[in-house]
């Protein structure tokens, strides 16, 4: 929910899901803690609450990566044919060296 809608109030979330405060506040902590989300003090509707979002993953590079150069593939839109292409050859016979 919280990913789709981009950001959600906690106050939201349990009722939403049915649960009681304590227990969405338990469910958003332990999402926090798991680094899924962000859980930001706020207001809403005079209450006090936490503003839930989605929270920002470092993307892993290194999978397209074969030492300094990337993959071929990357960006060509299927543009290259992988039984046949000397770049990807060549790419994978980096990955492999390193």
């Amino acid at each position: 929910m919280i990913r789709d809608r981009g950001a959600l109030y906690q106050s939201e979330l349990w009722k939403e899901l049915d649960v009681s405060s304590r227990t969405g506040s338990r469910i958003a902590s332990k999402l926090e803690e798991k680094g899924e989300i962000r859980r930001e003090a706020t207001a809403h509707n005079g209450n006090r609450t936490y503003l839930l979002r989605p929270a920002k993953k470092d993307l892993d590079f290194s999978l397209l990566m074969a030492g300094d150069k990337i993959s071929p593939l990357v960006g060509n839109d299927g543009e290259i044919d992988p039984t046949t292409s000397d770049a990807l050859s060549e790419w994978i016979f980096q990955l492999v060296q390193n």
